[in-house]
């Protein structure tokens, strides 16, 4: 009979952790997806919020407004932290979880720069910094509130389940930008149907709000506030202890910089350079990363439930390690395999199409080249020329404003297709190693009545800081070797030196200073 009652509370004790697991998952999927839907549209973005004399220019500045998201993170961090360790896990992050939702909304309603000029990448930026700062209080509550809902043992494997939804945000992002796509058409799409993501995030962040209403308080934050020991001033008790910010530096520079920069590397970058170093066709491209994060998702909970086995520490430095060591060569074939300088082209099966278009007082030239080339793969290349139909006006124009608009799109047959979706993989399976086993690693290290505020800082910092500038700083570090403004660069890769570089130095750190050894959630 005692058998049977145990059991039954068994059963109980897993039925109610999976239902919070559920809960907290599917909100931090809405957030990643809200976050994530920005940075998979940036090219689009970048013509639609700032002036197109100069695309290179504005997809820098782009990206710098993306990267804003991430920078801004670790004052969401310490602003939602504090709320979550003086008030509680639920409603902060539920709170957290609205103003996201409302920010992404608003972005998908901004006019754009040829209606209201500058204000419109203002307008942007604010919601983006809104995105960051609500993010940043979004991790850290839903790992915490995972963490002290799991088992002994089994902290790895549960707080995993948190793990993928980053992931699995930017997967649905990708998922609903490419059937928005393929349903509008190109032009459509790209004039105003890009804001149909942002727009039906509403929808997806009302299901969550509703369902983390049902939701009852982290047992552990609830037992400790009712015996009164909840701690008074959580940013100095976290920060000014020197105990305690030991191990947030160590946190930071052993574990979440090289993390945050391995995972930027494996997803976001590996997006941007196959759309952006090797002009690989947009549906195309992301077709590649949705596979392979499929693929690869799994691998979070495989990762982190080994985590409980055998310990956090060696299966994340073994992730960079392997990270610095394969990034260089990975990438070294992705650009060969696209590289058409390398193949040879079917010459008589190039085709030259010219359309001359007048649309009011301007005349619009579009001249489209495609070719194909012996390994199977398709090349098109479209450049627009718009110029005043009236001889004077187009005499007395700047040459800047004269510079035709080029668009290059490289098609893989389906062997190279494969294999490109193999080498994103891999990169994905190293994401895997490092993240997986993060969040039992980060709520273990810290105090109950601190925990939400001390784990979210290094976290964010290396995720939004470290990480999050990976596309931003990696792009610029690759238009330092351009010889001239649209030569092509001296050295595509060279954008790979600011992950390896982080990696490495964190791994050292990180095989000093990190225990390997797994710790009980104590509830001081």
């Amino acid at each position: 009979m005692a058998q049977n009652v145990t059991n039954v509370a068994q059963v109980e004790e897993v039925s109610s952790t999976r239902r919070v697991i559920a809960a907290s998952s599917v909100g931090t999927l809405i957030e990643w997806y809200d976050f994530y839907i920005f940075g998979t549209l940036a090219k689009i973005i970048s013509e639609q919020f700032f002036p197109k004399d100069n695309p290179t220019a504005a997809l820098l500045a782009t990206l710098a407004t993306f990267a804003a998201g991430f920078v801004i993170r670790p004052f969401g961090a310490l602003f939602f932290g504090r709320l979550g360790d003086l008030i509680g896990r639920k409603y902060t992050f539920l709170v957290t979880l609205v103003i996201m939702g409302g920010s992404t909304f608003a972005i998908g309603l901004v006019p754009g720069y040829k209606t209201i000029g500058f204000a419109a990448p203002a307008i942007v930026f604010v919601l983006r910094l809104l995105q960051g700062l609500a993010l940043g209080g979004e991790y850290g509550g839903a790992a915490t509130y995972v963490a002290e809902h799991s088992p002994e043992g089994k902290r790895g494997f549960w707080t995993s389940f948190i793990q993928t939804t980053a992931t699995l945000g930017l997967f649905l992002a990708l998922g609903i930008i490419l059937i928005v796509r393929q349903t509008l058409g190109i032009e459509v799409f790209n004039d105003w149907g890009w804001r149909i993501p942002f727009i039906l995030s509403v929808f997806l962040v009302g299901i969550s709000v509703f369902i983390r209403m049902k939701m009852s308080e982290s047992p552990l934050f609830a037992k400790m506030k009712k015996e009164g020991k909840t701690s008074a001033n959580p940013l100095a008790e976290s920060f000014q202890k020197k105990d305690n910010l030991k191990m947030v530096l160590v946190a930071l520079l052993g574990a979440t910089a090289g993390q945050g920069v391995v995972w930027y590397t494996g997803q976001f970058y590996a997006l941007s350079f196959l759309q952006n170093a090797c002009n690989i066709e947009f549906v195309q491209s992301n077709i590649i990363i949705s596979v392979a994060l499929l693929i690869g998702t799994p691998f979070f909970i495989v990762f982190g439930a080994l985590s409980d086995k055998i310990g956090r520490k060696y299966i994340m430095m073994a992730g960079m390690l392997i990270a610095v060591i394969s990034y260089r060569p990975i990438y070294t074939i992705m650009y060969s395999d696209a590289n058409l300088k390398t193949k040879e082209a079917i010459e008589d099966k190039t085709v030259i199409k010219v359309k001359n278009e007048v649309k009011g007082a301007d005349s619009l030239i579009t001249t489209v080249t495609t070719k194909e080339f012996t390994d199977g793969t398709k090349f098109k290349e479209t450049v627009k020329k718009k110029f005043p139909v009236d001889a004077e006006l187009k005499a007395a124009m700047p040459k800047d404003k004269l510079k035709p608009e080029t668009k290059k799109e490289v098609t893989l047959p389906q062997d190279l297709f494969y294999k490109m979706i193999g080498l994103v993989l891999i990169q994905v399976l190293f994401v895997t190693m490092v993240y997986g086993p993060i969040a039992a690693f980060l709520v273990e290290i810290f105090p109950t009545r601190i925990r939400y505020t001390s784990m979210s800082l290094p976290y964010h910092i290396g995720n939004g800081v470290f990480g999050g500038l990976v596309p931003l700083i990696s792009t610029r570090l690759v238009e330092f070797t351009r010889p001239a403004p649209g030569a092509p660069p001296a050295d595509p890769l060279f954008g790979l030196w600011y992950p390896i570089i982080i990696a490495a130095v964190c791994f050292v750190i990180g095989m000093l200073y990190i225990s390997n050894k797994t710790n009980n959630l104590d509830t001081e």
